[in-house]
């Protein structure tokens, strides 16, 4: 609440946003627009909709309701509408008619094909913000090519510093999809805002472009800009980082898994004399500097391991807190779900979706006076008939779409 009792309105209220989107990273920007109070209208294939929404169904069974959908589609509302017809592609107008804001992602050259990219939508929507995600930009070799995340992580060199030597991998979170959503909601928030404060001094047509591709080189920023000015490919260390030591997981006597890192000579220092007892290793000009301690990271990994293996991670984690050395538990998602420090912060809120109420984690913005709305997760073209309405159809005109396969099924 606010001023004299009122409710704060939501930075994006008013700000209506379309979508034709699939998978994660659109979603995910429109899904972050959503929860800063805009209105997103998904439009969906009848056929099926956003195939994310059958990946799997461990969400309450089967029914659309994967847990990818799920998480990157929370206060949308889902309008079903052919595409493919003419008169699809109409009522498709009809909505921009009304929004600020068109996020898509889908194959390359699908929008051109129909009459809705950003050149298009400049010329009969002048005032909609075209924002495009695609997977490698255009005007390169590879820019026709599908992507996927993994896919892209692979080419931009994320899985080559994930897992171990010999042992690539690919990072468990979406995080080039995930990462793409993020920047392409930001970049719709500063158009939005410019034109707010200059409205005379920004274009109206300006478009944004996105790709995952380019999210992920920069993502990969430290790593290139290692490897351009070092000629060394740093090799993957599984759960640390090649760019500090000593920094790694490291077994308890209880059977639990304690990570632990130092970020600069004085922790390094605390490290050896506070925790571990090993002024030797301390006064050792061998570690005397991150990049020596780097080299020799082996010889602090087994010292830490071995005073590790002989505490419990209680013990371990109440020492380092002490010394102001960083640490954590190593956990699993079953056991994040069950994590102390959600359920004290208040975390975690009820979300409504077309099987029931589930559990879900609030958006990470805490910000005064506006607690962030997490609308529910909508059916497959559960909002068609309502904002068809809005848009002046009548019953009978709307049933006559249906019947003539423009719009999804009546929604039940």
């Amino acid at each position: 609440m606010t001023g004299a009792g009122r409710q704060a309105v939501a930075p994006l209220a008013g700000v209506t946003v379309i979508a034709m989107e699939q998978a994660v990273a659109a979603p995910m920007c429109t899904r972050v627009l959503a929860d800063f109070g805009a209105r997103v209208i998904k439009v969906e294939n009848p056929d099926g909709g956003d195939f994310a929404r059958h990946y799997d169904d461990v969400v309450n069974g089967p029914g659309g309701l994967a847990a990818h959908f799920v998480w990157a589609n929370r206060g949308k509302e889902s309008v079903t509408i052919n595409t493919k017809t003419a008169a699809g592609l109409e009522l498709v107008h009809r909505l921009l008619d009304r929004a600020e804001v068109f996020v898509s992602n889908l194959a390359p050259g699908a929008l051109g094909r129909l009459g809705l990219a950003a050149a298009d939508l400049a010329e009969r929507h002048p005032r909609v913000i075209p924002v495009e995600i695609d997977g490698y930009g255009r005007g390169g070799p590879i820019s026709h090519k599908r992507a996927y995340d993994l896919l892209v992580q692979a080419e931009t060199g994320s899985c080559a510093v994930t897992g171990y030597p010999g042992m690539p991998a690919k990072p468990g979170p979406a995080i080039a999809d995930f990462s793409t959503g993020l920047y392409a909601a930001i970049s719709v928030m500063a158009l939005l805002l410019g034109r707010a404060r200059h409205p005379d001094g920004v274009p109206t047509t300006q478009a944004v472009e996105v790709s995952l591709f380019d999210v992920m080189t920069d993502v990969m920023g430290y790593s290139l800009t290692y490897t351009q000015h070092s000629g060394i490919d740093q090799e993957p260390i599984g759960v640390g980082s090649p760019a500090v030591a000593p920094y790694g997981a490291y077994p308890t006597r209880d059977g639990q898994t304690v990570v632990l890192g130092t970020t600069n000579d004085r922790e390094w220092q605390r490290l050896a004399r506070e925790i571990i007892d090993r002024p030797d290793l301390a006064d050792d000009p061998r570690f005397a500097t991150n990049p020596q301690r780097c080299e020799h990271r082996a010889i602090l990994d087994e010292a830490i391991r071995d005073w590790c293996a002989r505490h419990d991670l209680d013990e371990i984690q109440r020492i380092a807190d002490a010394a102001g050395i960083g640490n954590a538990r190593f956990n699993r998602p079953s056991e994040v779900i069950n994590h102390p420090h959600l359920a004290a912060r208040d975390r975690w809120r009820p979300l409504s979706t077309p099987k029931g109420e589930i559990k879900a984690l609030r958006p990470p913005p805490v910000i005064t006076g506006f607690d962030q709305p997490m609308g529910p997760v909508p059916g497959l073209g559960e909002h068609t008939d309502a904002v068809l309405a809005e848009l002046g159809y009548s019953e009978t005109e709307i049933k006559n779409l249906r019947a003539d396969g423009v719009i999804g099924p009546e929604y039940r």
